[in-house]
């Protein structure tokens, strides 16, 4: 991968870490309006979920940015974006007046995890943790 490549490698995992990092630190800060979006869903142990959730987004974002483990936190994060764009943004199952956001959100969300699986093929690049660990071997 050549320099230009790597550039833009790095512009694109900030791109997409711009997703969910923001979003994980907003629901720590909101942990009470998010315990009861979840709950609103029927999702199971939202005690434990929310928390998980921010993990997974908080982590996956930081991760994404620093290149760490990016080929498997790429193919975590396309998961959990496919889960939750299912339970959260199940445009089909919406209100009329929702359903045109939610249906939105979900494509974006699609849209999303095809630049994580496309950055799980394609590996970091070489401005990455995993780069200088390559470099190194």
């Amino acid at each position: 991968m050549n320099k230009y490549e790597s550039i833009l490698n790095l512009l694109g995992r900030i791109a997409i870490a711009a997703l969910f990092l923001p979003a994980g630190l907003n629901k720590l800060m909101g942990m009470e309006g998010v315990t009861g979006y979840f709950s609103s869903l029927g999702l199971p142990v939202v005690a434990v979920l929310v928390w998980v959730v921010i993990a997974i987004e908080v982590l996956g974002g930081v991760a994404l940015i620093l290149g760490y483990k990016t080929r498997l936190v790429a193919i975590g994060l396309a998961i959990f974006t496919v889960l939750a764009s299912i339970v959260g943004h199940a445009f089909w199952a919406a209100p009329v007046d929702a359903a045109f956001i939610a249906q939105l959100l979900f494509f974006k969300n699609m849209a999303v995890t095809g630049g994580l699986l496309i950055l799980a093929s394609s590996g970091a690049g070489s401005i990455s943790i995993d780069g200088r660990k390559a470099k190194a071997e």
